[in-house]
């Protein structure tokens, strides 16, 4: 048996020409005609956006610095995340350090309403008040619907319950089920900005440029010069007369010696 829910349901019948009001449920493999329509509401946008640089970049592994100064590992990044640059899609292989990049993660949700109707129509077969009632379908089979406790008729103006049923009586049912959902969506767009070029030095700032080393000059031998065979002027005879007068003494001494050993 498919039950009445939570859900809202309005069920509304004609009996005999007259309008009533006929809750029940139905049978799994009753006859049931049944038409859906959605009625979307007000989507509600939330976006999100995440800044920071590239610092590293190896294979498909890649760190970025954020705004707050935190470094947020992203691992076996796929081929497929690109990142928007002036025009171009590129993949985690064509990052560079010092790129600027931001994703962006857009949420909307939107409430919509799923509206089902259901009609079954049949005539009155048999009658268990006030319990049941089984009904003739279109097709020629009957089926049997359980009838709420308490419920009402309203016919020909009457109020009746389920006694007030009759076989012969033709019914026609509408169970109305309004369902409530939530659809959320999320759209992440990534963008970069390549790092500039390095900066080109102003006028007044001087230029260094290293030459390359200059080769060493080779190195000549000093040639030795003779030595002069003329004594310069400046020289002296003084030593070499005191040489002289120094062996004359010694000679001297020498033969005082030899005479006192002979005597």
């Amino acid at each position: 048996m498919i039950s009445i829910g939570s859900s809202k349901t309005i069920l509304q019948c004609l009996l005999a020409g007259g309008a009533f009001c006929f809750a029940f449920s139905l049978p799994a493999v009753a006859q049931v005609k049944s038409t859906e329509t959605v009625e979307h509401g007000t989507a509600t946008k939330q976006v999100k956006i995440e800044r920071g640089e590239v610092v590293y970049v190896s294979g498909n592994d890649l760190v970025v610095k954020m705004e707050d100064g935190s470094l947020r590992d992203f691992f076996n990044v796929p081929d497929s995340t690109t990142v928007a640059v002036d025009g171009r899609l590129l993949n985690v292989h064509q990052l560079k350090p010092g790129m600027k990049v931001e994703k962006q993660t857009i949420t909307s949700t939107t409430p919509r309403l799923i509206t089902k109707v259901e009609t079954v129509t049949g005539k009155v077969w048999h009658v268990s008040p006030p319990n049941s009632v089984v009904l003739t379908l279109e097709d020629g089979t009957n089926q049997s619907f359980k009838i709420p406790k308490g419920q009402k008729f309203t016919i020909n103006g009457n109020e009746t319950d389920a006694f007030g049923l009759k076989k012969g009586m033709v019914v026609s049912a509408q169970k109305i089920t309004e369902i409530p959902e939530t659809v959320v969506a999320q759209e992440v767009k990534r963008t970069g900005i390549m790092p500039p070029p390095p900066a080109a030095p102003k006028p007044d700032v001087p230029v260094l440029v290293v030459a390359a080393p200059a080769q060493p000059a080779p190195v000549e031998e000093a040639k030795a010069e003779p030595a002069p065979s003329v004594l310069p002027k400046t020289a002296s005879e003084l030593p070499l007369i005191g040489l002289l007068g120094t062996l004359l003494c010694g000679l001297s001494l020498a033969s005082i010696a030899i005479r006192k050993s002979i005597a």
